[in-house]
């Protein structure tokens, strides 16, 4: 009876959208067929009326024998080089575990610029929601081959999030080799116990993750901080086993496993809003405490309350805010370049334009800014 679970897990049950995050490490199973246990799982879901969007790992992994290496490479091009050996290999293998249940599936390479653009942003999202009105399930991988540092979304985890914003999805489920976020770290302390149930991501609650993982580029701590952009989306994150057959029937099911980071459609911002917090910050401006109180009333960032800034950004670019212990406070769509933003910061406005005549009334203004903290 859902009215018998925790409210997170009760509105896992009625999920009808949901993004799935496979990582690497489970998709190297020798034991099994990685590809055709998760197709199966994830048919059982459709089957229930579910629409499932993957995130895919792997293109790297599986290109490294077409270029003879015995071990993921750390130089730039011969990552691009395996990755772009690997997504052909990654899909063939999704679309023959799929094809066991005569359905079909769909390729979508996205980078950093792909979610920056607006418009290209909404195409994304109707290329998607199309996929999901056909019946074809959408394999989703970060363009590996082309992506640089200055245009990657980082790790799969965070695409996972970003994608929940593309498509309006209900829930996150990132699968991974841990059974969820611990008290204290499981591999050192006997007496770490698994947390069920996260209501708010606090410092405290982040301080619990550790590193990245061995086998992939992202660890606890980015699940976390894709929760936080899930969060925006209204979106519930479940950081779960992927090893455990049954895991995702079990998730939607409302069984107690792994940890959710709950969430409810009151946290849903604009989709304007939505989107800012899916991208990548280029620089980072610390405010004052006056500025961190006005933000958090909905106002605009004014260049008075500006103390410093770091980065080389131009005007359009997202910033991240942050106050003077370099807690994260907001992102937003600064008015004008870093130069520009250094000049003038600390200044009220009309000493400010004394400097430089056609400048914005705001650094950022409150509509194109979002609340991180």
């Amino acid at each position: 009876m859902t009215d018998q679970l925790h409210p997170a897990r009760a509105r896992l049950v009625g999920a009808k959208r949901v993004v799935v995050k496979i990582g690497s490490a489970l998709l190297k199973s020798e034991a099994r067929d990685p590809f055709a246990h998760f197709a199966a799982e994830i048919m059982g879901l459709s089957r229930a009326g579910v629409e499932v969007v993957v995130v895919s790992s792997g293109a790297i992994a599986l290109g490294l024998p077409a270029l003879k290496l015995a071990a993921r490479p750390t130089d730039l091009p011969t990552l691009q080089a395996a990755a772009a050996a690997g997504q052909s290999r990654l899909m063939g293998r999704w679309a023959q575990a799929f094809s066991w249940f005569s359905t079909d599936v769909a390729q979508v390479l996205l980078t950093h610029d792909d979610l920056k653009d607006r418009r290209r942003w909404k195409n994304a999202r109707q290329s998607l929601l199309v996929l999901l009105e056909r019946g074809v399930v959408p394999i989703v991988n970060e363009n590996d081959t082309v992506s640089t540092a200055e245009i990657k979304v980082g790790d799969n985890d965070t695409l996972a999030a970003a994608v929940c914003g593309l498509t309006d999805a209900d829930a996150v489920v990132l699968l991974t080799s841990a059974p969820g976020l611990y008290s204290k770290d499981p591999t050192v302390d006997p007496d770490a116990v698994r947390v069920p149930v996260v209501e708010q991501l606090t410092d405290d609650v982040r301080r619990l993750a550790g590193g990245a993982s061995t086998h992939g580029t992202g660890g606890m701590i980015t699940k976390l901080e894709a929760a936080a952009i899930a969060r925006r989306h209204g979106a519930q994150t479940v950081i779960a086993p992927g090893a455990v057959t049954g895991i995702l029937s079990a998730v939607f099911r409302g069984d107690d496993v792994g940890t959710v980071v709950a969430a409810s459609p009151a946290d849903k911002v604009t989709e304007r809003r939505r989107w800012i917090g899916t991208l990548k910050a280029r620089g980072t401006i610390t405010v004052d405490a006056g500025a961190v109180t006005a933000l958090q009333k909905n106002a605009s960032l004014l260049f008075a309350g500006v103390r410093s800034v770091d980065g080389d950004f131009d005007a359009g670019d997202v910033v991240a805010i942050v106050d003077a212990a370099g807690k994260a406070i907001a992102k937003g769509l600064v008015a004008v370049d870093a130069d520009s933003a250094r000049r003038v910061m600390g200044m009220k406005s009309a000493d400010a334009r004394a400097v430089m005549a056609d400048l914005p009334d705001e650094l950022v203004h409150r509509d194109e800014l979002t609340m991180t903290a």
